[in-house]
């Protein structure tokens, strides 16, 4: 493996994609540990909120959808409000351009976004969730803590 090229481009997007769905959880969390009075309250908020992004993660349940008469474009957006969702379908791309391994789906998200900018969306959009969760968590706690 001597003299092998290091695609320097795809390893920063991947860092990108990665430090920005790690600040929305981290950020969901503060948020969750906020409104928690409890430790427990707040593992099992956080655990009901995974659960909650891996369920409509799950292709089955957007077909299903799609198949008791949902638009597609409402499945779609529906995937594209998860940033779970969202960082997975941009690792694919980044993986595979045409989106191949997501089937008919990828036509609507090509189509609306276009390659770049749905890596441009899939950059910003957990990062801004995420700071939109940080800032109703401080919020909340200045209101209830702090005097």
């Amino acid at each position: 493996m001597r003299n092998a090229e290091v695609p320097w481009e795809l390893f920063g997007y991947y860092n990108g994609l990665l430090m920005s769905l790690a600040w929305c959880f981290l950020c969901i969390c503060m948020l969750i540990s906020t409104l928690a009075r409890s430790a427990d309250v707040a593992q099992g908020g956080a655990f009901v909120v995974w659960l909650l992004l891996l369920l409509f993660l799950d292709l089955i349940l957007l077909g299903a959808m799609i198949r008791q008469s949902l638009p597609p474009e409402a499945a779609v957006g529906i995937a594209l409000a998860n940033p779970l969702q969202v960082f997975r379908t941009a690792s694919m791309m980044l993986f595979d351009p045409q989106l191949v391994l997501l089937g008919p789906t990828a036509y609507v998200i090509l189509d609306s976004f276009g390659q770049a900018g749905y890596i441009a969306f899939a950059l910003a959009y957990p990062a801004a969730l995420g700071s939109l969760c940080a800032g109703l968590g401080y919020l909340l706690f200045r209101r209830s803590d702090l005097p």
